[in-house]
């Protein structure tokens, strides 16, 4: 199963998301993120996705682990995602190849346009949950099959 990062900015009561340029997920809003390198921590990938995909920087002590989700498409493991929060950040939002940013307010994020799941779990950790999950999605991507979620902790050695 390959390690994956998202991040998601956080300020004023909206979230930074962007629009999937290219590649897996084209189409589909979303955090920033992305594979997490034999050489890199989870922690470490997330800033350094989050600058490449939006132009903004950080420092890896800002960004809060919030959830760690499984995603199954049919019974094929595909990614171990390490989902962050993010408050603090240098920088302005910047469309790349990779996305496209826009603010949307907590309380009106586009589900239409993003994976079916992040309807259930982005709104737990956004309330404050810290949760670990599984998802299974059929084969390509467009139905959910199965869902789990278990409130947990986490802390910042256990990365």
């Amino acid at each position: 199963m390959k390690r994956s990062t998202l991040c998601y900015c956080i300020q004023n009561n909206q979230v930074l998301l962007g629009m999937k340029r290219r590649g897996f997920g084209e189409g589909k809003w979303n955090g920033y993120g992305g594979k997490v390198t034999e050489e890199e921590t989870p922690r470490a990938a997330a800033v350094r996705e989050l600058f490449e995909e939006s132009g903004l920087s950080a420092s890896e002590d800002a960004v809060e682990q919030v959830a760690l989700i499984q995603f199954y498409f049919e019974e094929t493991p595909v990614f171990e995602c390490f989902i962050f929060l993010l408050k603090h950040w240098n920088g302005t939002p910047t469309q790349t190849e990779e996305m496209t940013p826009q603010w949307f307010p907590v309380s009106g994020l586009p589900f239409d346009q993003m994976w079916i799941a992040d309807r259930q779990w982005i709104p737990m950790i956004l309330s404050g949950k810290k949760i670990k999950g599984k998802v299974t999605f059929s084969a390509d991507g467009s139905e959910l099959r199965d869902s789990l979620y278990n409130e947990c902790d986490f802390s910042y050695g256990s990365l």
